[in-house]
Parts: C-alpha cells; structure tokens; sequence
C-alpha cells in the first residue's frame, strides 16, 4: 500500500525573537494531530522545532500535494499561532501570509516536501530541516550525496546504483524546472546548482526506475504583500540505503560545513552547522544557519523515530569550523561578501532603504566644469 511522507513547516511565532521554539507549539501541534490520527486522517505525526520553526512531519494515505492534508497542516498553524499570539511570542504568524487557505501551502509561507513510496521491507529515511538559509542549502549535500563518487562510494561499487540519478532542478525565479541526468551530465547540473540563489534542487530520482530518491521543499519564490515567501528555512527528505546511498553517504556532506545564504534578516552568507536536536537555538546573530537530521524507519506508514542523527561527537569538528566561519565573516560586518551582494539583496528589505535615498542621488560629472577646460 502507498504510503506518503509529508514535511510541513512554518515559521508561527518565536521564542525570544527569532532565535527558539516555544514548548506549548509543540504541545499544541502535537494533540492537533493526535485528533487527525484517531479520525484516520493520518497514520502517523512527528512534531519537531529547529530555531523558530515548527516542524510536521506526517505520514498518510492521500498522496502528494494532497488539499486534505495541506489543510490539516495549514489549520494546525493557525491554532499554534494563536498559541503563540496568547504567549505574546515574537512574529505571530509569520509564515501564514494570507488570511485563507487556497488548496495547497505553497506560495502561501509554509513549505513542504512530501514523498509517495511503497513500503520496502525495511523503509530507512533522513529527514534534513535547517533554519536561516533557504533552499539552495540542499544543492551541495545532494549532489555530494547522488553524485560525487569521493562522497559516496555505492555509486561505484554497488550494482543497484551505479546507473546513476537524475535531478530535477527549479529555477527559483521562473515557473520553469530542468531533468538532468548524471552521469552523463555532470558538468551541466553543476553549471546550474552552483549557484544556489536562482538554482534549487527539488527532486532526485534513480535511473534504473525512476524512483523518488529526494525530495525538498525548494519552490518557486513568491512575493505577498511585499515581501519574499517558499524560499526560507527548507526541509528535505531522502531515502536511504538497498539501492540508495547508505545513512552515513547522506550524512558525509555535513562532516565539513558549507556556505549558504540566509542568517540574520535573511541577507548574509553564513556556514550551515549541523547540531542536535537541543542545540538548534538561534542565539548567534540570529543563528548560525543550522540544520538538523533526523532519522526514521516508516513500516506500514508508522514513524519508528526519530533518532538523533548529528548527535554524534564525530560532527564535534564540523562544528568547531563552522564557529571559526562564523568569526571570520562576523568581522566583516555589513560589508561582502557576508552581507549578499545588490542581487541577493532585491528579496530582502532592501529596496525599501534604496528607495528612500533615491531622491538624494544627483548627477556625478558636472557639465560646466567639463566645458570650463
């Protein structure tokens, strides 16, 4: 029998700021979805928190992108926000942009990535959720993960794997996405990821059948009232292990922190830690950008889970690096390239700060002083 695995997030109010998760969130997310199982909407619910996100992770029968369930997330959010609103937390709301639901979260604030699968007999997957970066955090891990044979070593050794995947790949500004197919087209997936602020990785499928391997919830960036939404704070699910990459080949491109975009106010360029699930506070100039794994094997649409996948003293020197990381850039302050560069900076508040100065600006050459020589 099918069975769907849907990560839901948002952003419905913190603690202290931007920086932690309220328990009673959790709590009240927590019986919301209880209720859900019990009427038989759900087969299973996780709820978990990195930073000032809520995180649903759920399983069901509805498949992908289903309205029923994209609701149920949808009004969950709404109920822990006015949780949230009664606490007096910070950013109320944040993620739910518009008063109403229309069919599906996307374009909405909250994201999501769900995969369909048939229950192997044994079903191991890696649920990744970061906080302060934004989707193109996932574009390095993924092709580390399904592509680079130095990272992982199955798609060199294992018969199941070494037909290669293919990546579906999101041009996050236009309505648009590209397959391609690797290994054949190793140079052209890297031409495009490479640049994580347009590119985004949504799926990864294996060629031998063109089955799901990964999915994020990388979507097109939408602009309501003003500002950018679906693009912050992503979530990732990959399958693991009998012809995918093994647990630790997931977990390998997280042993060296990398750079992605995000940190404070969303405008500066930041390395992603990879923490335990209790230190995913954000309390370093609102982080650093972090992410957490969290492991499950599903059996008849049940969670067994989660383990604590970076809770692991073997990622103590990732994050001692991304620490040293963070000091060099700190030093720069509002200078590049920790702060975005003007391009990056059009989905911030940027434009509101240019927009104001414009009238200040006045021609630089002087005309009469030009002709007076």
């Amino acid at each position: 029998m099918p069975v769907t695995i849907s990560v839901i997030k948002a952003d419905v109010g913190g603690l202290v700021g931007h920086t932690n998760m309220h328990p009673d969130l959790i709590d009240a997310a927590g019986e919301f979805l209880d209720a859900a199982v019990e009427a038989g909407t759900l087969h299973d619910h996780t709820v978990m928190a990195v930073g000032d996100d809520l995180e649903l992770i759920l399983t069901h029968g509805h498949g992908e992108e289903s309205p029923d369930i994209h609701r149920l997330a949808w009004d969950c959010f709404v109920q822990c926000a006015e949780v949230a609103d009664k606490l007096g937390l910070y950013g109320v709301g944040q993620d739910l942009r518009e008063k109403t639901f229309a069919g599906n979260v996307t374009g909405l604030g909250p994201g999501s990535a769900e995969i369909e699968l048939e229950d192997r007999a044994s079903e191991p997957l890696l649920v990744f959720m970061a906080d302060k970066t934004d989707a193109g955090c996932w574009n390095l891990p993924l092709f580390k993960m399904f592509g680079d044979p130095f990272n992982t070593p199955g798609l060199v050794i294992d018969p199941k794997m070494n037909k290669g995947y293919s990546y579906e790949v999101l041009d996050l500004h236009l309505d648009r996405v590209a397959d391609i197919r690797l290994p054949e087209e190793l140079y052209d997936l890297l031409a495009l990821i490479g640049s994580v602020e347009h590119y985004g990785i949504r799926r990864v499928r294996r060629n031998t059948d063109n089955a799901v391997a990964a999915c994020t919830s990388a979507s097109k960036v939408f602009q309501l009232k003003g500002k950018s939404v679906g693009k912050d704070d992503p979530v990732m699910i990959v399958r693991a292990q009998s012809g995918y990459p093994s647990v630790g080949e997931l977990t390998e491109p997280f042993a060296h922190p990398h750079m992605v975009a995000g940190w404070m106010r969303g405008s500066h360029w930041g390395p992603l830690m990879p923490v335990p699930f209790h230190q995913t506070g954000m309390n370093r100039f609102d982080g650093p950008p972090k992410v957490v794994c969290a492991g499950f094997q599903v059996t008849a649409g049940k969670l067994h889970g989660p383990v604590d996948i970076f809770d692991d003293p073997a990622f103590d020197g990732a994050r001692r690096e991304a620490i040293e990381i963070a000091d060099y850039l700190r030093k720069m302050g509002p200078f590049e390239p920790h702060r975005f560069s003007e391009g990056g900076m059009e989905y911030t508040s940027m434009p509101h700060v240019l927009q104001k100065l414009e009238g200040r600006f006045r021609p630089a050459s002087n005309p009469v002083a030009v002709e007076a020589k």
